[in-house]
């Protein structure tokens, strides 16, 4: 499934100060400004730019980071040729300028298309014409509404939209659409334990988030990319010491963790900034962000389950504070497990090279 792309206008707002700093604290990563205001602004570091521009002048000093949208096709070929990514824009009333959109716009990496009728027909027939190139397709749309039609538009959807409005109401209704992007859903099984051991000092990992997670929520944890098991965030009652929901307790430094789009982290390679999976009892997945790594030496713990022929281990901390999800969603205490006992598992094809999945002959015990 492709990432959606959501571009916030910041071009023409009637109070540009007040909307830019609330763009600015909520989810948009992608906004798109004139070439004059850039040096006026301060936009977070997490949030990518979108330069519109008029003449050759306007490419100086910019950040080959930054996207150069304009109308003028010749003036974004020379941005091609300095080495920026490039977005046509391009109103569309009419069959010949739905043409041009499609003709034009595979030359470059966007096509921003601002379309005089309601009508979503002159959009699927571009989305249609573009799809077998590397041209993504965005639609200018001032709600909520309408963004949500064009993801729709013949199942594929556009690959993102430019929304332009400045009313409050419909920014919220927009960052609340962003946020439910970053959910998915994986299948978590139950495994039954066939090994506990205590296997003496090694170093553990404390990850702490930028956020919050709740009582069902944790992260996968395992020594091997077949998989591992979910390990709960520190949200439950601990009689000497105060929660922290920030935190999964995760485990041994060699071990993966899940992170998004499939992919896996060592947990030594984790730092400020990274990005990886938070999932529920349920198997329900949100993006979380790392503000720390804390590691530590402690007595360590390896559980070992068996799921579809499959075993599965991972080595947590040796200490009842420490908490894994049985598969009644209900959370254990590390040190008491049993074999026998069933935990919440999951379970994929194994493979990975620097974290990415591969196909090759790869065996980890």
């Amino acid at each position: 499934m492709k990432k959606d792309m959501i571009w916030f206008d910041g071009r023409n707002l009637k109070n540009e100060e007040a909307i830019l700093n609330m763009i600015y604290i909520l989810n948009f990563e992608n906004l798109l400004i004139k070439r004059g205001m850039l040096d006026t602004i301060t936009p977070p570091h997490k949030m990518n730019l979108i330069i519109e521009i008029n003449s050759e002048e306007d490419m100086e000093d910019l950040n080959k980071e930054h996207i150069v949208l304009s109308a003028d096709r010749q003036l974004l070929q020379k941005s091609v040729q300095k080495g920026f990514k490039t977005a046509l824009l391009h109103r569309i009333f009419d069959r010949n300028s739905m043409d041009e959109a499609w003709q034009a716009g595979s030359n470059f990496d966007y096509v921003v298309a601002e379309f005089s009728d309601t009508t979503n027909i002159p959009l699927e027939l571009l989305v249609a014409k573009l799809q077998s190139q590397n041209t993504k397709v965005l639609k200018i749309v001032n709600s909520c509404q309408d963004m949500e039609l064009a993801f729709g538009v013949m199942e594929v959807g556009s690959d993102g939209v430019v929304f332009s409005n400045e009313d409050h109401s419909e920014i919220i209704k927009v960052n609340t659409f962003i946020e439910k992007m970053g959910t998915s859903k994986i299948q978590l099984a139950k495994g039954r334990v066939t090994e506990v051991l205590h296997i003496g000092i090694g170093y553990r990992a404390c990850i702490d988030t930028t956020g919050l997670l709740k009582e069902n929520e944790g992260m996968l944890i395992g020594s091997t990319s077949e998989g591992g098991l979910l390990v709960s965030s520190e949200t439950h009652f601990l009689p000497y010491m105060e929660l922290r929901p920030f935190r999964v307790n995760a485990g041994a430094v060699h071990s993966y963790v899940w992170a998004p789009e499939g992919e896996t982290s060592y947990i030594t390679e984790l730092k400020g900034g990274s990005k990886l999976l938070c999932v529920d009892t349920l198997g329900n997945t949100r993006e979380v962000v790392v503000g720390r790594v804390k590691v530590e030496k402690r007595p360590l713990l390896k559980i070992e389950v068996e799921v579809d022929g499959k075993r599965i281990n991972t080595m947590v901390q040796d200490d009842w504070h420490i908490r894994i999800f049985g598969a009644d969603g209900e959370v254990r205490n590390a040190s008491t497990i049993k074999e026998g006992e069933e935990l919440l598992t999951y379970v994929c094809q194994g493979g990975r090279h620097v974290g990415l999945k591969i196909d090759e002959s790869i065996q980890e015990k």
